[in-house]
């Protein structure tokens, strides 16, 4: 989807690009003029100690000799290639020796160092100049006083000098010509220049293609969302693979998405099951009621009816609590507390409570548990996902060919805790139907001659997922093995 240049301003990584563009471009240009500015004062401060050093020469010559060999010091250092300025002159200014043509009007007139570089020409430059521009020879001479420095001066080259006043108040100079300098810092401007003109262009560049990028993908992930707001459970947020940001945060949306889902089929699953399921004891109450009070009973028979009706609501009372219970569990909330938790001592009770049933229904039950087993967890809720279990292991091992038996045990293995519950009896020897039996209302039984809702595994699998373990049935040969993992305390 294209965005317009309004649009694109308006997006967060647009702005955060604007912004560090615009800090870069403060700062680069910030360091143009310190580096210039720095290389300028460096070389200028270079220039100034090379003046000094020839100056302290050109005053021991004059010490040695006075005026006549100063002069000719000059002379003779003026001719050297790349010399540096030298001039002297007498009290009115006029030039007498050196190698500079002409100067800005009032360089010579102070003592000490120029406050600002001046314009100067050479020997040599102006009458070059004059045969280029075809003017004749009888312009005024080099040393024909003010009107000529000036006029040559101001189209000369820039210099820094120091002017001393001799003794016999003649006056002499000596200078360096910052072209050097000047080309110096007009390289480094260039190349800072031409830096932050490449830097800024491929921030650019990096920009629009790892901007449009990620624009498009925040552009997936909205139409996603839209999908998904418009009732489409089913459909999930775009991932790259690159592992980034984004790729995360898709990831951890799905994966809510996908939670989102199993609950409202969990919730579709149980209006089903209270429709189909629930409607057999109901209508078994009203039936009793009316054929209770349809024709004369006496009153033993009243009250047989209704304790029979009160146990059925008992009974249904029961269900509706396990299905409250179970989705409160699979959507992760509980207002039960967590803390250490002894399997081996609740084996040990719910074992204890199912002796005499188990005695009563001619079953073996036995449990192995040496040591002690602490998982974190809540005792209640896994005292009665084991009371489920262990009822089903000793009313289905009943049909067993042989003796019947239920044997619960506790091991470690593998870095979890593992609980199992297993029977002698007929088992469920398929593979599809051991996934069925823990969902909700499943009765594999198709005799329904035990009693029951279909509810035990269901709410025994909610348990193990609220503790973050896991309910697997597995063959016996013969029987069933019903093992409850749990995490150790570490791993949790």
């Amino acid at each position: 989807m294209a965005l317009s240049v309004p649009a694109i301003m308006k997006t967060t990584a647009a702005r955060l690009s604007a912004l560090y563009l615009l800090l870069f471009a403060i700062c680069a240009v910030s360091l143009v003029f310190y580096m210039t500015s720095l290389s300028a004062r460096m070389l200028t401060a270079q220039t100034q100690e090379t003046i000094n050093d020839e100056v302290l020469g050109l005053a021991r010559a004059y010490q040695r000799g006075g005026l006549p060999v100063l002069v000719r010091v000059v002379e003779a250092r003026s001719r050297q290639p790349g010399a540096n300025l030298y001039l002297i002159a007498d009290a009115n200014g006029q030039i007498l020796t050196g190698n500079v043509q002409s100067l800005e009007p009032g360089v010579i007139e102070a003592e000490g160092w120029t406050t600002e570089p001046f314009s100067y020409k050479r020997f040599g430059e102006g009458e070059l100049d004059r045969l280029r521009s075809g003017t004749s020879d009888q312009t005024t001479s080099p040393s024909t006083g003010e009107n000529a420095v000036q006029a040559e001066g101001e189209k000369g080259h820039n210099a820094i000098a120091l002017v001393l006043r001799l003794p016999n108040q003649m006056i002499m100079l000596v200078g360096r010509d910052l072209g050097e300098p000047e080309r110096f810092r007009a390289v480094i401007r260039r190349a800072l220049t031409l830096a932050l003109g490449m830097m800024g262009l491929g921030g650019i560049l990096i920009w629009f293609f790892v901007g449009r990028a990620a624009l498009k993908r925040i552009d997936g992930v909205s139409e996603a969302s839209r999908r998904i707001m418009g009732g489409d459970l089913s459909g999930r947020l775009p991932v790259t693979g690159a592992g980034d940001e984004f790729d995360r945060l898709s990831e951890n949306l799905n994966a809510m998405l996908a939670r989102i889902a199993t609950l409202n089929e969990g919730l579709k699953q149980v209006s089903d099951n209270i429709a189909h399921d629930l409607k057999t004891p109901l209508t078994r109450l009203r039936n009793r009621a009316e054929a209770t009070l349809s024709g004369k009973h006496k009153p033993a028979d009243y009250r047989q009816a209704l304790e029979g009706t009160i146990a059925e609501s008992d009974q249904l009372i029961k269900t509706f609590n396990a299905i409250l219970m179970i989705s409160r569990l699979e959507a992760g909330y509980s207002s039960e507390h967590t803390n250490r938790v002894d399997l081996a001592a609740a084996v040990r009770d719910v074992v204890e409570l199912y002796e005499p049933v188990a005695e009563e229904a001619g079953v073996s039950l036995e449990a192995k548990v040496n040591g002690a087993f602490i998982v974190d967890g809540n005792r209640e809720l896994i005292g009665q996902a084991l009371s489920n279990i262990v009822d089903n292991a000793i009313k289905y091992s009943t049909d067993s060919t042989s003796k019947p038996a239920v044997r619960v045990t506790l091991a470690r293995t593998h870095g979890e805790i593992r609980l199992t519950v297993a029977d002698n009896g007929q088992g469920i020897p398929d593979d599809a139907d051991r996934a069925r039996a823990t969902e909700r209302f499943v009765r594999l039984e198709k005799s329904r001659s035990q009693p029951g809702s279909g509810l035990g595994l269901s709410l025994a699998k909610a348990v193990m997922t609220f503790h973050y373990g896991r309910l697997d049935l597995l063959p016996g040969n013969p029987g069933l093995s019903v093992v409850m993992s749990f995490p150790t305390r570490e791993d949790h």
